[in-house]
């Protein structure tokens, strides 16, 4: 089975960069390679259309480098996409939406091997990451026991339970979901106020308390002092959409008093 870089930089304790794509373009992917700066990239699915094929073509272009990939699935139907990603090739789901400890645990089924020793729902099934063979070998069981858990802190009931949460067995990663957040507890559109800077921020801490690495969504080398700070080692820099948006709107902008 191919090495999980991400879950061996875990597993060391190292630092990881990632950058997350909407587009499911394998060019997309082999240019995010090429730079050799980037030690996994994140499929948006949440948010962007995808069919299986991509999924495989999209791992297929990461497995070019060295580099890992993710996906970020939706709250439903959770256990098909995570099982089918993880099917194509990524190394690590990032399950958005969880607001209980139920929840959690049942993420962490989802990705684990059905046997007596791990309690997991995935079982056999001919998927690429086998090399499309049948699975079920010592090889194919290492390889759902390696891929990374990623859980979306993100609704105010899953704050209120996050020691309970974190406590769990079996999640290797958090990170922080300020927009969803600010929608559910009633403070819509106040991501960035002082409020709620104070909740990310005990959250941040908390998980480093317990041992549970966080990770950072950051648009700009800039921002991640302030993570570094609080002992962040885990970053993911920029969205496709956003750096297109954001060049799109600055040179048009420029060009526009150019040429009126």
């Amino acid at each position: 089975m191919r090495p999980n870089k991400l879950r061996e930089l875990l597993n060391t304790g190292q630092p990881s960069i990632g950058t997350r794509v909407n587009s499911t373009w394998p060019s997309v992917v082999e240019a995010i390679g090429h730079t050799g700066m980037y030690d996994y990239v994140e499929f948006l699915a949440e948010y962007a259309p995808f069919d299986l094929y991509s999924l495989d073509n999209f791992c297929r272009a990461a497995e070019l480098f060295d580099m890992s990939s993710m996906i970020k699935i939706d709250q439903e139907p959770r256990g098909f996409l995570a099982q089918r990603g993880i099917g194509a090739g990524f190394q690590s789901v990032l399950f958005a939406d969880c607001r209980s400890v139920e929840d959690v645990e049942e993420c962490i089924r989802i990705v684990r091997p059905d046997t007596p020793e791990d309690g997991g729902l995935y079982g056999v099934g001919a998927r690429r990451f086998a090399y499309m063979g049948y699975g079920g070998s010592p090889e194919y069981i290492q390889a759902l026991r390696d891929i990374v858990v990623v859980i979306m802190i993100e609704k105010q009931s899953a704050v209120d339970q996050l020691e309970e949460i974190l406590s769990l067995d079996g999640i290797d990663m958090i990170q922080w979901g300020p927009a969803d957040y600010t929608m559910s507890s009633g403070r819509a559109g106040q991501r960035n106020s002082s409020e709620v800077k104070a909740v990310e921020r005990k959250v941040f801490e908390t998980a480093l308390k317990m041992g549970v690495p966080p990770r950072a969504e950051i648009g700009s080398v800039d921002q991640a002092k302030y993570y570094l700070d609080l002992g962040v080692q885990h970053f993911s820099l920029g969205t496709d959409l956003s750096i297109l948006y954001g060049w799109w709107r600055a040179n048009g902008d420029e060009l526009r008093k150019v040429v009126s």
